[in-house]
């Protein structure tokens, strides 16, 4: 059988947990491959899960919604519809939204140390008057 994925996978030994049922059960797993559009997952017996979950990364602190393409014994291949990176597209978005207000917080600092700098060369001056 040949390779039918379209994007190489990387191997790895990250846990993972697998929710569905509206987040109501979960299962432990481990991730032996990844890639931006699937994944290779292991749990420690053969389970049954429905065909659509949410694929928890804790190392990577990533959600995921995945669909079960395969299953063969305690293993199950997962295919990431949109994308691993998609679905980090909201804590990118606030990661720059927090550097920008901590640029602007930094920039309002240096205002301020600079404004007392002066007052206090001021002082000085007045002091040796």
């Amino acid at each position: 059988m040949g390779e039918r994925r379209h994007s190489s996978r990387q191997k790895s030994f990250l846990r993972g947990c697998v929710y569905f049922n509206k987040r109501r059960n979960a299962l432990d797993c481990l991730i032996r491959d990844i890639s931006s559009e699937g994944a290779r997952i292991v749990f420690s017996e053969t389970v049954s899960v429905p065909d659509v979950v949410d694929l928890y990364i804790p190392q990577k602190e990533q959600t995921v919604r995945a669909r079960v393409q395969w299953r063969h014994g305690d293993e199950i291949g997962l295919a990431f519809p949109d994308g691993v990176r998609s679905a980090q597209r909201p804590a990118e978005d606030e990661l720059a939204a927090r550097v920008a207000q901590l640029e602007n917080e930094i920039v309002s600092l240096r205002r301020a140390l600079k404004r007392l700098k002066n007052e206090v060369s001021r002082g000085d001056d007045v002091d040796a008057a």
